[in-house]
């Protein structure tokens, strides 16, 4: 048997209920995992995880993220609502401009420790 396509199963039939209550303890509430698996969906586009990307240098427009991913103000923009609602970016007004920066430290965080986490092999 290929060792590589072998996965093991458990064949116990005895159920640890100790274990089970013990990790059913410290698990998050059923709504708090729906929302994080919604969070990780929003980061699961390469334009969006560009956009953030260049959000971390600096804060942009609109009109300066199109130019620098070579999309239209459009498909840009619809980005960064989707990332607005998932609380990852914020904006700020000046005058007709509207500049887009992240919306806390955690998300480069998230970001990094995803990075991170690709590039271990």
């Amino acid at each position: 048997m290929d060792k590589a396509a072998h996965i093991e199963n458990c064949n116990c039939t005895i159920i640890h209920q100790d274990i089970i209550d013990r990790v059913k303890a410290v698990m998050p509430d059923e709504i708090d995992l729906y929302d994080l698996a919604e969070l990780f969906k929003v980061f699961g586009d390469s334009t969006r995880i560009k956009i953030l990307h260049a959000l971390f240098a600096s804060e942009m427009c609109v009109c300066d993220l199109a130019a620098l991913l070579g999309m239209n103000q459009s498909a840009i923009s619809h980005q960064l609502r989707v990332l607005k609602q998932a609380r990852l970016v914020k904006y700020r007004k000046e005058g007709k401009v509207v500049y887009y920066s992240l919306d806390d430290d955690h998300v480069k965080q998230i970001f990094d420790q995803g990075l991170e986490h690709i590039k271990h092999r």
